[in-house]
């Protein structure tokens, strides 16, 4: 049975393309699970304080998230988003010289601030993303152990995913007394009397995870810790977290191989402003963690383009330097202001135009699947696309799926269901047991048929 969902929100004002400065028990929304549950190519990301605050959160609750070289950045966007989307307003801080990182799979990063501008500031969440050096290189920041011992003397929320527990709170000792989990390859770190394997540990205002696979659970937990649990199932239910009783995944129609030759697959990503950067962020990792070329090419005059809730995203390229260029897969991601801009580039037209004609392949999530419609490149063919956009697709919507594939065309309702969608593409691609590969680093779920 599917959740009431949310209308999407309209998209924030767009600010300018710069870097801004700037006992607990509760279960982890057990009627929720995680969306089933380390490349090549660089991309650079500036993660900017919150652009929206949840109508329901009266008093923005002030949040602190550290990255340095070797951060996880699905985790890293992860949480920003999700609890931004809540209300937060997350300062993300650096903890090397200079703002910019570079992140574990080869993303760039820029922190809103230094770690050092945060010291005096008092914050009601810690949140470490997990990834390797990055749990190191936050462990070995003087200013960061000081400020994360200081909350935890004072009571005051904590958290950390992946890497993090073990490598960086461990050595600090903020895991007395308190159970914990990690990511697998950790676990033999931990404390045997108290490390658990579950997937969400809510232990003494102390709240730990396993990996990207469960960072949205992570994510939903910290919202919950802070806002309530209504504030976090109406968050859950706007990135179409599935309930446990919800079975529905992939459906494939008229099913033939995807070759693209003995070549690493060319995938090239159209981002603008507004763009979903949950999707984009997670199709860029999963691609390159198999192996796949991405490129990522902003539809902008610009490289900057600034995501859906504040994410700034330097492309690679610009979509008009590789408008020559024939790519094995073009992916569109959605968000509704990023959808509009998106469908009214005359390069991307043409390009998705030659993809199809030429028999490669192509697709889109969330509200992205209007602009192929629009493009008559849905004709006499089955899709998916998020609720508030399906009807648009017409004879050929599919509402019981949350990905759907038709030959050589793959959409998906987007959000949460974003990386079942990125392993279809590395499963369809590569074969079913890098996907499952891919899968298990992720420390999510991969269904068994």
């Amino acid at each position: 049975m599917s959740l009431l969902l949310l209308p999407p929100q309209p998209p924030p004002t767009l600010p300018p393309f710069t870097v801004a400065t700037s006992t607990i028990t509760l279960k982890p929304l057990p009627s929720f699970k995680p969306p089933r549950c380390t490349p090549n190519s660089t991309l650079s990301i500036s993660l900017s304080p919150p652009t929206t605050t949840h109508t329901v959160a009266t008093t923005p609750k002030k949040v602190l998230l550290p990255i340095g070289f070797g951060t996880e950045e699905m985790e890293a966007v992860i949480l920003i988003h999700v609890l931004r989307r809540a209300g937060a307003h997350v300062t993300v801080a650096s903890v090397e010289s200079q703002l910019q990182i570079e992140a574990a799979g080869g993303t760039k990063l820029v922190a809103d601030a230094s770690i050092s501008d945060c010291s005096d500031q008092i914050f009601d969440l810690i949140a470490l993303p997990g990834g390797m050096p990055g749990s190191a290189r936050l462990r070995d920041c003087d200013v960061l152990r000081r400020i994360t011992c200081k909350q935890a003397e004072e009571n005051r929320l904590y958290g950390a995913i992946n890497a993090a527990p073990a490598v960086t709170l461990l050595p600090w000792g903020l895991l007395k007394r308190r159970k914990i989990t990690c990511h697998p390859a950790f676990f033999h770190k931990l404390p045997t009397f108290w490390a658990v394997k579950t997937n969400i540990q809510v232990s003494k205002g102390l709240t730990t995870s396993r990996g990207p696979g469960t960072a949205y659970m992570f994510a939903l937990t910290l919202a919950e810790q802070l806002f309530g649990e209504f504030v976090a199932r109406e968050v859950a239910e706007f990135l179409l977290m599935r309930t446990s009783d919800d079975n529905v995944s992939k459906k494939e129609f008229n099913e033939i191989e995807w070759s693209v030759g003995h070549h690493p697959p060319s995938v090239l990503i159209p981002i603008a402003h507004g763009s979903e950067e949950i999707e984009v962020v997670t199709l860029i990792d999963i691609l390159r963690r198999a192996k796949a070329n991405v490129i990522v090419a902003s539809v902008e005059k610009t490289l900057g383009v600034m995501a859906s809730q504040g994410t700034k995203i330097v492309a690679d390229k610009l979509l008009s330097d590789v408008q020559e260029s024939a790519h094995d897969l073009i992916i569109l991601p959605g968000g509704t202001a990023g959808t509009q801009r998106l469908s009214k580039s005359r390069i991307l037209k043409k390009l998705l135009k030659e993809q199809n004609s030429a028999g490669r392949i192509y697709g889109a999530v969330c509200s992205s699947p209007a602009i192929l419609h629009k493009h008559g490149l849905l004709k006499n063919k089955k899709a998916t696309a998020h609720p508030s956009v399906l009807d648009e697709l017409k004879d050929g919507a599919v509402n019981d799926a949350v990905v759907v594939i038709d030959g050589k065309l793959i959409t998906s309702e987007g959000l949460a269901s974003i990386t079942d969608f990125a392993l279809a593409i590395v499963s369809k691609l590569f074969g079913n047991g890098r996907a499952r590969s891919v899968a298990e680093g992720l420390v999510f779920e991969y269904p068994k048929k």
